[in-house]
């Protein structure tokens, strides 16, 4: 099979996923009874804003329509990132989303954790696999499996107890200084002056992600390192005196990145998830802490919202992870 027809396909497939997605969405979030009764969280008590005034807006929702004309209107809103209005807020959820800062601060942290965790991980996995049993690789695979197994919550706390309350090294949370914030007050400064405040703010929790998640990348690279280094092409690699850093970046883990790629591939995919404990604890206003207080709120625009984009990011991920497969190694046939 070619690469176009393999494309083609995965592309058909993938189309098929999002209207399943779509589907999932609707039937959790439209279809069951009683989640209807959403338009209680928004409009109030039938009895107590009046019947003309709830049929109206039964009317504005669609709620009066079939099912099946429901579910038409519901695919085409997904599909053109509709999504309503926030029952929280009252403004659209796509401009809740945006304009007010949270994608761009959910970016930020998850985006430069899951970087700082790929990269350290990836690293200090290849260089220990090649150490197997040594003092070196059994303090790396304990460090690694006590930050991955120890929670979010407890490894923030204790940060924001050491580093912030008892040093005063840095802020206990927030994603920028409070005097930005001031109302009638233009005080946010140039973006290149920025830069210094925000990173004094992201540090804390940053440092909390990456702690939690680089020891999976780690044992990961280690784990298949390891069964690379094994193979009879590295031994002829040695005998014909190649550098241990030639066979170790170029023979050993070109072939041991595959698993990589697809783990890589899911955790860039659930940055737009947000992460709920950590935003919540360090009060970083990003989608994580978002999803939290609407699930709280009962928001559902919200929730169906950022359910429907995370489930976009693992397909579109997963799309990827497979192409890089065959440019990575090309022994891989397109099936």
């Amino acid at each position: 099979m070619s690469l176009r027809v393999y494309l083609l396909k995965r592309f058909l497939y993938t189309i098929a996923l999002v209207f399943f997605v779509i589907i999932i969405n609707w039937i959790i979030f439209e279809a069951m009874p009683g989640l209807n009764g959403n338009l209680y969280a928004v409009l109030g008590q039938r009895g107590r804003i009046g019947s003309a005034q709830y049929n109206q807006q039964v009317a504005i929702y669609g709620l009066d329509k079939p099912y099946w004309t429901q579910f038409i209107d519901y695919v085409k809103a997904l599909l053109t990132f509709n999504f309503g209005y926030s029952s929280q807020d009252n403004v659209a959820v796509t401009y809740d989303m945006i304009n007010t800062g949270r994608l761009f601060n959910t970016l930020e942290l998850l985006g430069t954790s899951t970087v700082l965790a790929i990269i350290i991980g990836t690293i200090i996995g290849i260089l220990v696999s090649r150490k197997r049993g040594s003092t070196v690789d059994s303090f790396w695979v304990t460090a690694s499996l006590t930050t991955f197994s120890l929670p979010t919550f407890f490894m923030g706390i204790l940060l924001i107890f050491v580093f912030a309350v008892a040093t005063g090294l840095f802020p206990t949370g927030g994603t920028h200084p409070p005097t930005w914030d001031i109302l009638g007050a233009n005080l946010t400064p140039p973006l290149l002056q920025q830069i210094l405040p925000r990173l004094w703010y992201l540090f804390l929790p940053a440092l909390t992600l990456t702690l939690f998640a680089y020891g999976g990348f780690l044992l990961l690279t280690r784990a298949t390192m390891m069964e690379a280094l094994s193979e009879d092409y590295i031994l002829t690699a040695r005998a014909k005196g190649l550098t241990e850093r030639a066979i170790l970046f170029k023979h050993a883990f070109k072939n041991a990145s595959l698993p990589l790629i697809t783990n890589a591939a899911l955790s860039f995919a659930f940055i737009l998830s947000g992460a709920i404990i950590t935003e919540t604890i360090f009060n970083w206003d990003g989608l994580g802490r978002w999803l939290y207080s609407s699930i709280g709120y009962k928001d559902f625009p919200v929730m169906e919202a950022m359910f429907y984009i995370i489930a976009l990011c693992v397909i579109a991920a997963n799309f990827i992870s497979d192409i890089l497969y065959g440019l990575v190694d090309p022994r891989i046939k397109y099936e």
